[in-house]
């Protein structure tokens, strides 16, 4: 073997375990006993408060590179990946300029990143109005599903489809089993809800219905029956809508969801007036919420937790006057998604091994990425080793991410990332993350 690492715990797909994993050539090769570790070049052997896991697999990240590069960058964002214990990203088609929408937008987007990641990095594309022609040759180039919007997206150039062209993109999709992946909010809901302006949070929440995120979810879920299409409802905030998915799955509707950590561990509550860190679409909501998202999770109505890492620079948020009708919508916690989730679990009584399913193994499987994920023979050897009784209050200076703007900065929370590999080699001061495209996984 090339490396050997050594544990008394490591999450496997068999539950956490005692176990000697050895590396070949940037795959593990063997999963053997904790007492007969594979001779190896190098062995590593795990401190007895730290757990082994898989590399953490993002499947919601907002790169904003190139045409945004200040607000992140392929450069801060996968540092900050790796920091956190992810060792797979999938970058959003959106803020980036120009946005993933024809193939030529894709070699733009891949020629910002190259070289420049530090662990692998695939590429979601967007249907926009017009770019139905564009869908399957972004297919054929690599990308591993497509985004939309059914209300504005926040940028002009990534405009919303109306139902009547959702359901042409999902016929396209259908024809090469191509994934959708949906911000799903109803635009005449939010239209007709109060406008979003001022200090006050509750104005705010009041601005994005629950409603909204219901109504769109079962928009999608009609399409999903008519076409047959595969679709994954994006950022669930609204805990209503989970009897609707969970009918759709009962039903076998090619459906999945996810949440992300912002909607798990903060309340609305709890939220100050002028906080404007905290804001997002769709919205943070009340913790009798958070307890039922929680409760979908457990249930396995939700499939998985990604961050939804949407950054911006300082001004954008609007810290000095707190207005939420100005801000920028958006959560920074790529470096954090870990240790917020397991912070919050471990408090319920969930283990680790959980955290792992819906932050490892359940994205890898969205997306397709048959090597990532697990420990596992023939699994990509990515890798971190994590401290999870260690505690740490987030200082946002500290964190890898460009911009100094998380919502998490001071909060409280366990378990530290203390080391990441990617196929098998440690994530240090040199970008050896690869480009990935849906035929390479």
């Amino acid at each position: 073997m090339d490396l050997t690492l050594v544990a008394r715990r490591a999450v496997t797909p068999e539950g956490i375990r005692p176990v000697s994993v050895g590396v070949l050539d940037g795959r593990i090769a063997a999963v053997e006993p904790f007492e007969r570790p594979p001779a190896a070049e190098a062995t590593i052997r795990v401190n007895d408060d730290e757990v082994l896991l898989p590399g953490l697999v993002d499947t919601h990240v907002h790169v904003n590179d190139p045409g945004r590069a200040e607000w992140e960058g392929f450069d801060t964002a996968t540092r900050a990946a790796a920091r956190g214990g992810v060792t797979t990203i999938v970058d959003m088609p959106l803020n980036s300029l120009p946005p993933t929408v024809d193939p030529d937008a894709l070699q733009v987007k891949r020629k910002a990143a190259e070289g420049r990641v530090y662990v692998d990095v695939g590429f979601w594309g967007g249907a926009v109005p017009g770019n139905l022609p564009s869908l399957r040759p972004l297919h054929d180039a690599g990308v591993f599903g497509f985004k939309c919007f059914l209300l504005d997206s926040g940028v002009p150039e990534f405009p919303p489809l109306t139902h009547f062209e959702l359901a042409d993109a999902l016929r396209e999709l259908r024809g090469f089993d191509g994934l959708m992946i949906v911000h799903a909010e109803d635009a005449e809901v939010i239209d007709a809800a109060p406008p979003s302006c001022g200090r006050r949070y509750r104005d705010f929440l009041a601005s994005r219905p629950r409603r909204a995120e219901n109504e769109a979810i079962r928009a999608v879920i009609a399409l999903a029956r008519r076409t047959g299409t595969r679709v994954h409802i994006l950022h669930l905030s609204s805990a209503d809508a989970l009897p609707l998915i969970a009918e759709a799955k009962a039903e076998g509707l090619p459906i999945t969801a996810e949440t992300c950590p912002h909607y798990l561990c903060f309340t609305a509550e709890d939220i100050p007036d002028g906080a404007t860190q905290f804001k997002c679409c769709p919205p943070i909501r009340e913790d009798a919420n958070r307890d039922a998202l929680w409760q979908g999770l457990a249930d396995g109505v939700i499939d998985l937790v990604v961050s939804d890492h949407s950054p911006c620079t300082e001004d954008l948020k609007r810290l000095d006057t707190g207005d939420f009708g100005h801000a920028w919508g958006g959560v920074a916690s790529l470096q954090l998604g870990l240790p917020a989730v397991w912070t919050e679990a471990r408090r319920r009584g969930l283990d680790l091994s959980r955290v792992v399913d819906w932050m490892a193994t359940k994205p890898a499987s969205l997306a397709g990425f048959a090597r990532k994920g697990r420990i596992a023979v023939g699994a990509d050897a990515d890798l971190s080793v994590f401290a999870p009784d260690e505690p740490f209050t987030v200082d946002a200076h500290q964190l890898a991410h460009r911009n100094p703007v998380t919502p998490y900065h001071g909060r409280d929370l366990h378990g530290v990332v203390r080391s990441t590999f990617l196929r098998g080699r440690e994530i240090t001061g040199h970008p050896f993350g690869k480009l990935l495209t849906r035929g390479d996984v």
